[in-house]
């Protein structure tokens, strides 16, 4: 059984930077080693990637806060994952959901037999988001999530997207 690892939006501006909270600070080191204990060709990883247009965009309008725009620091990968993210799959995705991802997992998921575990930030909207197309698109692979490796955009949004990914048997560690 193969295991992978998806590590999701582990960004500067998420981390610490214009959407950043101290519980995103606070995982940083338990998803550095959580990434260690993985074959990094295991590893994919996500960045939420947006353009200088972002304000004209829905999303803009729902959440006024510039991020994550393409080429800037606050898009870049929190340093300290970076380090242990060299060999691992990036995918750069517009949007909350990557359907490249479950795309690019699931060419894995029909050759061989495997397991998923899910990391990062934020929990209530991209963990979320990437958790529920992953079990849309292959039902039957075991998909879980190390709840001590993400974060919310609260704590109390963190424990409702927990209770929520637990409701479509996604296995919350």
């Amino acid at each position: 059984m193969r295991k992978l690892l998806v590590v999701i939006d582990m960004q500067k501006d998420f981390v610490d930077g214009a959407l950043g909270t101290k519980e995103a600070v606070a995982i940083v080191p338990a998803v550095v080693e959580k990434i260690k204990s993985y074959n990094i060709g295991d590893v994919f990883a996500t960045r939420d990637t947006h353009q200088e247009n972002y304000m004209e965009t829905q999303e803009g309008a729902n959440l006024p806060v510039p991020h994550c725009i393409e080429g800037t620091e606050g898009w870049e990968i929190d340093k300290e994952v970076a380090k242990v993210l060299d060999g691992a799959t990036i995918i750069n995705k517009p949007t909350f959901g990557s359907t490249i991802l479950a795309d690019e997992i699931a060419k894995i998921a029909a050759k061989e037999e495997i397991e998923i575990e899910l990391v990062g930030l934020c929990t209530d909207i991209c963990v979320v988001s990437n958790a529920l197309i992953l079990k849309a698109v292959m039902p039957e692979v075991k998909i879980s999530l190390d709840s001590k490796c993400c974060a919310g955009v609260t704590p109390e949004k963190h424990e409702a997207a927990l209770e929520t990914m637990r409701s479509c048997q996604i296995n919350v560690m």
